[in-house]
């Protein structure tokens, strides 16, 4: 099927359980400035991929408390559209989540729509983790806009301005050490990206694999660990048991939220081990709910500026 990219393929996606469209698809945004994820002011989520197929702009609005219209444009839209159900986590069934702390009880209660997407595309979710590592989320987000801005296609269709492609493999391949360097983005970081894009292949064969066999294939590139495996798994291939041991903030969070008190990294996972397969769907109940909490017990992280190095 061939869609010019003025032409939208619609579509009306109609579950059989509540879903919360904003809410569950908000961690594949990376900042208000993404270039591959905007939130109009109408409300409407406007993203776009890179398929095989082709390039990819989609716009969608919550309809009613099951629905959700698309209308995708360009090369990739047809393709797009078949994955939409995936994307919209209809793939996450929470079946045997059964939360004894009243604390999950209730926001489990209150939010029956919040859902794990699946966006099928690993590098495009492993990217934007392996620019996260380490650094404050506010540098990491302005290197991934920067980088995203030069070297992604424009977006197809009537998308909002300034809206990019995400580049390909090939491309991450082929951008300047210089580059990388004027984005913020320190020596180690973009050897993983550079490294991780010579196998790109390889790794969007993970959609396929078990969530343990998965990991093992993410790790098994120079820089990539289990906090990076986990938050691309979490959003390529809905894994809503990818717990992000290693994160700056998550043990803590989970401990004061949940025991009033904080956890490190063994302690965090020991605690959630009765939670498993649920673990991640865990984290994003805390977030979503506004029960994520966390004592400010000192001045917040300064940004590094690794252009300065």
């Amino acid at each position: 099927m061939t869609v010019s990219a003025a032409t939208p393929v619609e579509t009306v996606h109609r579950s059989d359980r509540p879903l919360l469209l904003a809410a569950s698809l908000s961690p594949l945004g990376r900042g208000r400035g993404d270039p591959c994820h905007r939130v109009t002011p109408d409300g409407a989520l406007w993203r776009t991929s890179l398929l095989p197929s082709g390039p990819v702009t989609y716009r969608l609005v919550q309809q009613d408390a099951t629905s959700v219209r698309c209308l995708a444009w360009g090369a990739g839209a047809a393709a797009f559209t078949a994955t939409l159900p995936d994307l919209l986590g209809e793939t996450d069934v929470a079946s045997g989540f059964a939360p004894l702390h009243p604390k999950l009880v209730e926001a489990h209660r209150r939010l029956p729509g919040l859902r794990i997407p699946r966006t099928g595309r690993v590098f495009e979710a492993l990217v934007p983790a392996i620019l996260e590592q380490k650094v404050h989320g506010i540098a990491a987000r302005a290197s991934w806009r920067r980088l995203v801005t030069a070297y992604g296609a424009p977006a197809p269709g009537p998308a909002p301005v300034g809206m990019r492609v995400p580049p390909p493999a090939e491309v991450w391949r082929r951008v300047p050490s210089w580059e990388f360097h004027r984005a913020g983005v320190d020596p180690k970081r973009s050897r993983t990206i550079v490294t991780a894009a010579a196998v790109a292949d390889r790794l969007e064969l993970t959609v396929t694999m078990t969530a343990a066999d998965a990991a093992r294939r993410l790790q098994a590139v120079p820089g990539i660990g289990p906090w990076t495996a986990a938050e691309t798994a979490q959003r390529a291939l809905g894994d809503a048991d990818a717990l992000s041991v290693g994160d700056f903030h998550l043990a803590a969070v989970v401990g004061w939220s949940l025991l009033g008190r904080p956890l490190d990294d063994p302690g965090m996972v020991e605690y959630l081990e009765p939670m498993r397969p649920h673990r991640h769907f865990v984290v994003r109940l805390l977030e979503v709910s506004g029960q994520a909490v966390k004592p400010k017990f000192g001045p917040r992280t300064a940004v590094t500026d690794h252009r300065r190095r």
